[in-house]
């Protein structure tokens, strides 16, 4: 990429000592950015002209001052001149710090990784969920491994990343950490935005990311049927643990809301809503966007129970939920209980109630997406499949309209 850069003098006016006199900064541009330094000269302010950026006259001293600039902007051209000739990465910065003669220590990458996550974690509350920085922490944590086991390293300068860096890192993860492609997809492309961070700095000179493309092999996910729904809610289960865990799993079915929001909702998160019925109002945990949900009977009566419960008196919550850990293998062995032969965890829930309990009985897919919190349909229709149920009852509908109608027969 061709640069823009130049070089010119100007006094601060700012700085005018007892003597009249105003020190002479350097000011560097490349592309735009500007990086400052003092030349440890002053002037007389009335003598500088402007326009050409150097003293005024033809006396011995200003003909030696107006040299001394030349100095000072050939010195800086040759050291743009050289970073052009090496190819590297050219900033005012680096040229300033070039010229003072300072020590130029290269950007390391999980340096920028883990400045990048303290940010995150600062910030974890506000503007992220907890599980965001999970996140970020595991990339990091498995880029640096890489680096160790790739480059016999602890650490590599940001400018070392290239292609073969990300397509390394893809199947490093792939084959050494056993990751699933979609998982391995997703921690590439956590990677992928520190380095967009140091291309944004000017720490390298070029995206190394601009040929990878990040591509998602679809999931079929899965959801529980009408008939599994109701062997859950008529099993009988043999400790009182199993059937609470039960009772706030089928909640998540009936309402869609995920993990964490379930763990949060507290009593002013359910409101009466348009229709005079109870509403759940809550921003998800995970986007921060709202989510607004009329509460079915089902999940009505799961909160009725529970009102009493010593944990939500103690906490404020509406529900008694366990770790998510705790949640998950419990929710398993209920699915054996229940012979149900599929992978269940809590988060197959919230695919549940997009599908069986919502478009599945001809709710549209635009207030599924409400419903969900989604910001876009997009993402609403990951979660939700439409049945062949659905899809014969739909045809079955416009079978009878064309019967009726002499236009199609």
């Amino acid at each position: 990429m061709q640069n823009t850069y130049s070089t010119l003098f100007y006094p601060k006016g700012s700085n005018t000592d007892k003597n009249g006199l105003v020190p002479i900064y350097a000011r560097i541009t490349v592309n735009g950015k500007r990086s400052e330094f003092s030349i440890k000269r002053k002037v007389s302010q009335s003598k500088w002209n402007s326009e050409a950026g150097k003293l005024k006259g033809t006396t011995i001293e200003v003909r030696e001052f107006n040299r001394f600039l030349n100095n000072v902007r050939t010195k800086i051209n040759k050291l743009y001149d050289k970073l052009v000739e090496n190819e590297e990465t050219i900033t005012a910065d680096k040229l300033k710090l070039l010229y003072q003669g300072k020590s130029l220590k290269p950007k390391m990458l999980l340096a920028i990784f883990q400045e990048h996550n303290d940010k995150i974690e600062n910030l974890v509350g506000k503007e992220y969920a907890p599980g965001t920085i999970e996140r970020y922490k595991t990339a990091k944590k498995h880029v640096e491994d890489f680096i160790k086991l790739e480059y016999r390293a602890s650490d590599i300068p940001v400018k070392d990343v290239d292609h073969k860096f990300i397509t390394g890192l893809e199947y490093y993860l792939k084959t050494e950490r056993n990751c699933a492609h979609n998982t391995a997809i997703k921690y590439v492309t956590n990677f992928k935005k520190i380095i967009r961070i140091a291309f944004a700095n000017d720490w390298i000179s070029k995206d190394p990311f601009l040929n990878w493309k990040a591509k998602l092999k679809i999931v079929e996910r899965e959801f529980l049927t009408e008939d599994e729904i109701q062997r859950i809610i008529e099993k009988e289960l043999h400790t009182e643990r199993l059937d609470q865990v039960k009772d706030i799993f089928l909640f998540s079915c009936f309402t869609g809301l995920a993990y964490a929001d379930v763990k949060k909702l507290a009593t002013n998160d359910v409101v009466l809503g348009i229709d005079g019925g109870k509403w759940i109002k809550i921003n998800r945990s995970k986007t921060d966007t709202r989510s607004s949900i009329p509460l079915l009977p089902t999940a009505l009566a799961i909160l009725e129970k529970y009102q009493e419960h010593p944990e939500v008196s103690k906490n404020g919550k509406l529900l008694p939920v366990l770790s998510n850990q705790k949640m998950n293998a419990y929710i398993k062995e209920i699915a054996d209980l229940c012979k149900i032969h599929k992978n269940l965890t809590f988060h197959l829930a919230r695919h549940t109630f997009a599908t069986t309990i919502t478009l599945s009985n001809g709710v549209s897919i635009e207030s599924v997406s409400k419903m969900l919190g989604h910001k876009n349909l997009r993402t609403t229709q990951h979660y939700a499949k439409i049945l062949d149920q659905k899809v014969s009852e739909d045809m079955m509908t416009l079978r009878n309209k064309m019967q009726n109608n002499p236009v199609f027969n």
